[in-house]
């Protein structure tokens, strides 16, 4: 029985949003294993159900046979991402972020297995803060034209309100980690949120024109409800990965309370369960879906 490609199965389930060379991409998921990225900023010290989806994905693609690297933002935090943002997120000290990195590395390994390199973990922070800043400008800073940045919609939302030099940098140094990982791992592909489009493809574009070589970027639906709300927050606050902050009965609740129109979509998104089984939860009359 011929293997089935990672690329439909990620398709079929919903998760796929945007990507660049599909064909291209996925020609080689299918016919070689693929080391592979999802940059996560330890901005929080847990988590949430956001980062979920993405630790499904990167299991998905493991269990396919290719290899994931979780990199943590210690050095991108520093700055601040400002994708989705209509202010400049708060600074945090070098030991707070370490100290959720810590904490993120815990909550990775239950659904990631990093035994015999099967994984990796590395910290951006062990080659962005120790960089020669006229050194970069002329290798890599050459290589973006901020004409075109600032059509990316994470500039475009902020220009009005006011966008600061430091985030503004927040695309160069995303895009030199790809090429980074690039050359310390093979890494090939860089997968994210949609909201992390503009900074993938900024980092495809330099590993192609730096190296030369072919480099590919995917994005992920955002987890929103049937009528386009970011799903994962509640009155309190985010939902947390983390028991402490999140307690497994209200985890469970929160999951048990959405609307009877978004369970398929959840189903598809956030457990293993094989697509048939999917859509006849999801197409369960009334009170019966109370089973899925």
């Amino acid at each position: 029985m011929e293997k089935t490609n990672v690329f439909d199965v990620l398709k079929e389930r919903g998760f796929i949003q945007q990507v660049t060379h599909e064909e291209e991409l996925r020609e080689l998921l299918g016919k070689e294993s693929v080391t592979f990225y999802i940059g996560f900023d330890p901005t929080a010290d847990s988590l949430h159900v956001g980062h979920l989806l993405q630790m499904i994905v990167m299991c998905y693609m493991q269990k396919a046979g290719h290899r994931p690297i979780a990199l943590l933002g210690g050095g991108t935090t520093m700055v601040g991402d400002p994708s989705g943002r209509t202010d400049m997120r708060k600074m945090l000290s070098l030991e707070e972020i370490q100290s959720n990195a810590e904490k993120f590395k815990v909550q990775f390994e239950k659904l990631i297995d990093f035994s015999d390199g099967k994984a990796i973990m590395d910290n951006n922070a062990n080659w962005l803060l120790e960089l020669n800043y006229v050194k970069f400008l002329r290798e890599i800073g050459v290589h973006f034209s901020v004409n075109r940045m600032l059509t990316a919609e994470c500039y475009k939302n902020r220009l009005e309100r006011g966008l600061t030099f430091i985030e503004f940098n927040y695309m160069l140094m995303q895009a030199y980690d790809f090429l980074e990982l690039f050359r310390r791992y093979g890494c090939r592909l860089q997968m994210g949120g949609d909201d992390q489009w503009s900074n993938i493809i900024a980092g495809v574009d330099l590993i192609r024109r730096v190296e030369g070589e072919a480099a590919y970027g995917m994005t992920f639906t955002l987890l929103t409800t049937s009528d386009g709300q970011k799903m994962g927050k509640t009155q309190a606050g985010a939902v947390w990965l983390d028991p402490n902050k999140t307690s497994p009965y209200d985890f469970y609740q929160y999951w048990r309370n959405i609307n009877d129109a978004d369970v398929e979509k959840c189903l598809a998104l956030l457990t293993f369960l094989p697509m048939e089984e999917v859509r006849r939860l999801g197409s369960l009359p009334g009170d019966k879906i109370n089973e899925a």
